[in-house]
């Protein structure tokens, strides 16, 4: 219990010291994904002194080592499970803590709870990656880059050991499941037909009006209030039952994953027309929907 206690301490830090030291601010969901990840050739890993053989190999972003999650958590004992479907990799580690990453999301369920990191996993030749930093931590280790000589140390700790000292802790701010599903319901009324990403920037649009002073500060306030979304006033929005996609965007944008930073409108320019949605500026275009700010 105690070595747990330790380890849900450190799991999830937000790298402060890292981010003062680059005066760079952190790297988004949306940032990580479409990001080209440098390939660091030839690079050596080793745990506890012993070179390990990685079939994919590290990535450098943003000034930040990767490492794939699934080869390197095997040495220390953990076994993965791979969700295709959500692009969601769950980690059982020999401490039977369950932790599950997702493609972009920069959250992170450790057992029963929830932390935000500071970055977002990411997915390159089929592999989820993250920060090498990160992944000794989660494996309870140290971790010591030689860049010159391409050397990647990871170190076991001992129990009564600290990874490194606790400089913050962040839960990720929470959501209800009524909040999950009403998100879902609207999302699936509007775009329900959509691509994920389409779902997802729907979504998006939601929560970020409730993170706008110019709109209602809740999730059911926002969709109910104005006439952005008229399913919520004739009926449609309570007959709505999302889709397996849906519910997937609906979460991942609760959990952070944002791909129209800043838009807080959607519309169809087929059928939608008129002086303010010409006014606006488009962010992005994501199949038939503009979304803008």
């Amino acid at each position: 219990m105690i070595l747990k206690s330790r380890r849900m301490r450190n799991l999830i830090i937000i790298s402060i010291s890292t981010l003062i030291l680059l005066h760079i601010a952190p790297l988004t969901a949306v940032a990580a994904q479409n990001a080209k990840a440098t390939i660091i050739n030839d690079a050596i890993v080793t745990v506890d002194g012993v070179e390990i053989e990685l079939n994919d190999p590290l990535r450098m972003l943003d000034g930040r080592l990767f490492i794939p999650v699934v080869g390197i958590v095997a040495v220390f004992g953990a076994t993965v499970d791979w969700d295709q479907d959500n692009e969601q990799v769950t980690i059982h580690t020999s401490d039977e803590d369950k932790i599950v990453l997702s493609n972009g999301v920069p959250v992170v369920y450790f057992n029963d709870n929830r932390y935000l990191m500071d970055v977002a996993p990411f997915i390159e030749g089929g592999r989820t990656y993250l920060p090498i930093r990160f992944i000794a931590q989660l494996m309870h280790a140290t971790v010591k880059w030689y860049a010159d000589e391409q050397l990647a140390e990871l170190v076991s700790l001992q129990a009564d050991e600290e990874a490194i000292p606790a400089i913050s802790m962040n839960e990720a701010e929470p959501f209800t499941e009524d909040d999950l599903v009403l998100l879902a319901k609207i999302t699936q009324v509007e775009t329900g037909y959509e691509t994920y990403e389409g779902q997802l920037a729907v979504a998006n649009v939601i929560l970020n009006r409730v993170k706008d002073s110019r709109f209602p500060d809740s999730i059911k306030e926002v969709i109910y209030s104005g006439k952005q979304f008229p399913p919520a006033h004739n009926g449609l929005l309570d007959k709505s039952k999302p889709n397996a996609s849906v519910m997937r965007a609906a979460k991942d944008a609760l959990n952070g994953k944002n791909n129209v930073e800043d838009a807080v409108y959607f519309y169809n320019p087929k059928v939608t027309k008129g002086a303010f949605w010409s006014g606006l500026e488009v962010i992005t275009k994501i199949g038939t929907h503009r979304f803008a700010k």
